[in-house]
């Protein structure tokens, strides 16, 4: 059985060396196609969830990707928290909920800046993105548009009983009562913009040769290239 694990917050695949560079655990569609790819023939797949959410654009990849997933089962398994972007990849399979995690499913938010023009163009574009997001949450318990943006509105926070009352889970981990039922989207955790922009246009000016040299060292070393 191949695994996936789904912990931190959910990022873009061009900022995963920045992550891994401090050492902070996160989740790109680059790292986990990597899993995908691997994957040999009629091989079941498992996904652990424990995250606060991050990049909708990334977590909309993520899920499309393990849902398209064909060659064998695949069920998840939330273990701590499914914030946010991490509650909409929860929702690309069979999936189950620790007793003592927690859901959280909310509005896409954004930060933007301009004049009344610019504010009333990214209000639209944030409805237009709530909507896109709501329907991992009816093609999985078949709620209607209106309930599902209505439960994103009121930020609601669900235990595993909560979620599969909701349909929004297939059952709890350790328990038989399972029940069969037929884009920034995050919460925390996230390592802040102004950062992730320093790191990325001072990339080569702010490390060393001596230090990209060792990075490329140990890279090697792990496998990682």
């Amino acid at each position: 059985m191949a695994k996936i694990n789904i912990k931190g917050p959910i990022i873009s695949s061009a900022q995963q060396w920045i992550y891994d560079w401090f050492g902070i655990e996160a989740t790109s569609p680059a790292k986990v196609n990597k899993v995908l790819d691997s994957i040999i023939e009629n091989e079941d797949l498992e996904i652990e969830i424990n995250s606060c959410g991050g990049d909708i654009s990334a977590g909309s990849e993520i899920y499309t990707a393990i849902r398209a997933y064909g060659k064998g089962n695949k069920k998840a398994n939330i273990v701590g928290s499914a914030y946010s972007a991490g509650s909409v990849i929860a929702m690309a399979c069979e999936c189950y909920m620790s007793p003592t995690a927690m859901m959280m499913i909310h509005q896409v938010s954004c930060s933007t800046q301009g004049n009344s023009d610019d504010m009333d163009k990214m209000s639209q574009v944030l409805k237009v993105a709530d909507q896109t997001i709501a329907n991992a949450y009816i093609a999985k318990c078949g709620m209607s548009m209106k309930d599902a943006l209505k439960m994103m509105s009121e930020e609601t926070w669900l235990t595993a009983q909560q979620a599969l009352d909701r349909g929004l889970i297939d059952g709890i981990m350790f328990e038989n009562s399972n029940r069969n039922m037929q884009l920034n989207n995050s919460f925390g955790g996230l390592i802040p913009q102004e950062v992730i922009e320093k790191m990325q246009n001072q990339r080569l000016n702010n490390l060393s040769k001596e230090k990209l040299q060792n990075k490329l060292y140990f890279l090697k070393l792990k496998g990682g290239i």
